[in-house]
């Protein structure tokens, strides 16, 4: 593609941050990534992607002139036409949003000559974009513009989510900032919803919000499959082809995990709260999404008695897959229960760490987790698992019971395998 001229400067070298520059660069755009943090930053100049997201590597590798990495915020600045803030908004203790680093931007904008633009790529609270606008106006940068530009990206096709979009939604408080960002995105073929800025900031949420619901419903229906005898797998697919639902998110499991998720459903909750409104819908899907974990305890209860000094294999720790990230990532909630329960726990993993899971052995082999163990529960469903021996691995377990916390694996073929099997909402064993 031709240079489009434009400068893009993204603050924060994340899973959002790095996407968004790489693919802005892939577009013609000429980006600097500005972190804070200066490890990251020199094994970015070094050619090492500190993240683990299919594809980025090749995309950073081939943008390698457009991009440059920078600690400094003049440095990433200087030029700039537009800034992206892609900070992580953690939640409080309270469930608000962590807004400390996304303030930490606006307030270290530098005085500059030539009008830029501001845009929100960061998940944030509806009311922020009106805020941040306040600020900059009291620093004298009304010349400063603003948008809202929320990511739809999820973990492991990101790339793709960024580049093949199903929409790209901008608001901003000037139209001629809202036509500058929408050209911005030239070259990528999808509608683009124009909004102002707090609906913009809603879409993000309620987005998320509606997908945590089909989770949630499915796991429901599950639990109901479990209780009469019906599988939820044929359940889903019947239910799936009525277009008026749709076959997107009604895969039953052990619950949503991740960074996004969990985080955006308190900071939505939190919002209604304190705009005086209790949303019952919403708390149903957390508590829903909470209690499906803890159904896994249940079942190998059931199957194994006391958990105390058994061993219990966890296959999987990211919370899904094509992707490290372990953030409130379901292993490590039932990592936590067992542990509690007295059960020995190992974990594999091809890519995510256990990192801060304390008492848990991580292995570098299915067939090493497996070795030995009285139960194993597939947590991800990463596909390297649809390729392993399992008659094999039944018979180096010292009982060989599966928990397939995905419905990943053919019930039929494990149980011809040597498994006791259970799933989440299909007959046991």
């Amino acid at each position: 593609m031709e240079e489009s001229g434009q400068r893009v400067a993204v603050f924060g070298a994340g899973y959002v941050g790095l996407v968004t520059g790489a693919c802005f660069a892939e577009l013609g755009h000429r980006v600097v990534l500005r972190d804070v943090v200066e490890a990251k930053i020199e094994r970015l100049r070094r050619g090492e992607v500190p993240i683990y997201e299919p594809g980025l590597d090749d995309l950073l590798a081939r943008n390698r002139e457009r991009l440059a990495f920078t600690t400094e915020v003049d440095e990433a600045i200087e030029g700039a036409d537009f800034v992206y803030v892609a900070v992580g908004t953690p939640p409080t203790y309270s469930g608000d949003a962590d807004l400390s680093a996304v303030w930490t931007v606006v307030d270290e904008l530098p005085e500059v000559d030539h009008r830029i633009v501001v845009c929100m790529k960061s998940t944030v609270p509806v009311g922020t974009g009106e805020k941040v606008r306040h600020r900059l106006d009291a620093r004298g940068l009304a010349h400063v513009g603003y948008a809202s530009n929320p990511e739809f990206t999820a973990e492991g096709t990101a790339v793709r989510d960024f580049m093949e979009p199903d929409r790209i939604v901008i608001g901003a408080f000037e139209q001629a900032d809202g036509d500058a960002v929408a050209a911005l995105h030239a070259g990528i073929d999808a509608p683009v919803v124009r909004a102002d800025v707090a609906s913009a900031e809603m879409i993000k949420l309620a987005a998320n919000a509606a997908l945590m619901a089909r989770i949630s419903f499915i796991n429901e229906i599950a639990n109901v499959c479990e209780a009469t005898g019906a599988d939820v797998v044929k359940v889903a697919e019947g239910i799936g082809h009525d277009r008026r639902i749709g076959k997107s998110f009604l895969r039953a499991g052990i619950g949503f995990g991740g960074s996004c998720f969990p985080k955006d459903s308190l900071a939505l909750k939190q919002l209604a709260a304190s705009s005086g409104y209790h949303f019952q819908v919403l708390n149903a899907v957390i508590e829903v999404n909470e209690l499906q974990k803890r159904r896994v305890i249940g079942k190998l209860k059931r199957l194994l008695g006391s958990l105390r000094g058994k061993r219990v294999a966890l296959l999987g720790l990211a919370f899904k897959p094509n992707t490290d990230d372990t953030r409130e990532a379901p292993a490590f909630v039932l990592a936590g229960r067992l542990l509690a329960e007295g059960a020995d726990v190992v974990a594999w993993d091809p890519v995510a760490r256990a990192d801060g899971l304390h008492g848990v052995v991580q292995v570098a082999s299915v067939d090493e987790a497996l070795a030995g163990a009285d139960a194993a529960v597939l947590v991800t469903e990463w596909p390297q698992l649809a390729e392993v021996d399992w008659a094999s691995l039944a018979e180096r377990m010292r009982s060989a019971v599966l928990v397939d916390g995905r419905n990943m694996l053919d019930p039929g073929a494990m149980r011809a395998a040597g498994f006791t099997y259970d799933a989440i909402g299909r007959a046991a064993s």
